[in-house]
């Protein structure tokens, strides 16, 4: 199916734009390529009651997350935020919007985690401090004003990978707390595998094969690590028994392919899935709001599922 009308103008602005291929760059500028990006989506957010940054114990140092409260009274449900960039880039900051109108939408407390990311810190770092910190909102209810037995996490591209390792290793340690795991074009497979990765190999945003190749390198430790679970989810023992998946794709999306195998995957071992396919798509649009309409459904869909699923 051809690119979205919305899609193809937000190219056409991204090209005119001239910005260097991530894969050219070396990951400092890159990070400041991707924030300044995200600065210039503008729009306003919804409204919530409050947010507040802080850190929570980690493996190795602290982990910075940042907290968002939607409005009403308590105990709330949790949702525990992965933010997106390869492992390598994207903050706080750059996910802000999207964890604001997930928490005004779902009616739950949001924790956004500021994860260790490569080259500086490489694969497992992220996994740790993603567990630490799913593991610090489960236990710390009281004080977030959250039910401990209601909590879900969420996360989009990398992000979507760290959820999806969290609720593996809570079915590993029978956590009974996670009954969501909302899944936005993850990361499943770090081999890099699927016809997707041809199709949409260029001119479909800043997410090329290339650039995959370029965060695979910065993160992983080496080709080999991508054979672990924890790495690439879809390649767990097993997949039965996980908290029901949501996953979001995008058509024209480099990970297109991986993202409905891992479905499939979920499915065969017996895990309730959702999967919704948004056409003429591209990486990345789930944070484009609200600019392009398809962006805006796909939050709702996201926020929806996840008041659904912890109510």
């Amino acid at each position: 199916m051809a690119l979205h009308p919305q899609i193809q103008l937000a190219l056409k602005a991204l090209a005119d734009a001239k910005l260097p291929a991530i894969e050219t760059m070396a990951p400092a500028q890159a990070r400041e390529v991707f924030d300044a990006m995200a600065k210039a989506r503008g729009g306003t957010s919804a409204p919530i009651a409050r947010a507040e940054d802080r850190t929570v114990p980690g493996t190795g140092d602290d982990v910075p997350v940042r907290i968002y409260w939607p409005n009403g009274d308590g105990p709330f449900p949790a949702v525990v935020y992965f933010h997106g960039g390869g492992h390598v880039l994207g903050n706080l900051d750059t996910h802000d919007a999207i964890a604001r109108n997930l928490c005004n939408g779902s009616g739950a407390v949001v924790v956004s985690v500021d994860y260790r990311m490569g080259p500086e810190h490489r694969f497992p770092a992220a996994v740790d401090d993603a567990w630490a910190a799913y593991r610090w909102v489960v236990k710390s209810a009281s004080e977030l004003g959250t039910d401990s037995t209601r909590t879900a996490v969420c996360g989009d591209s990398a992000g979507g990978n760290l959820a999806a390792v969290v609720a593996i290793r809570a079915r590993d340690e029978s956590d009974s707390a996670l009954k969501l795991q909302a899944l936005i074009y993850p990361v499943a497979d770090y081999s890099l595998i699927g016809d997707s990765y041809e199709r949409y190999a260029t001119g479909y945003g800043v997410l090329t094969t290339a650039a995959m190749r370029w965060f695979q390198t910065h993160y992983l430790n080496g080709t080999s690590d991508a054979e672990d679970w924890r790495a690439s989810p879809i390649k767990a023992p097993s997949l039965s028994s996980l908290a029901p998946a949501v996953i979001v794709a995008a058509e024209c999306d480099v990970l297109c392919d991986e993202g409905a195998r891992f479905a499939d995957a979920l499915r065969n071992a017996g895990t309730p899935v959702d999967y919704k396919l948004y056409p003429g798509m591209i990486h990345g649009f789930f944070g484009m709001a609200p600019v392009i309409d398809d962006a805006i459904n796909a939050q709702r869909y996201v926020a929806d599922a996840l008041k659904r699923a912890l109510s």
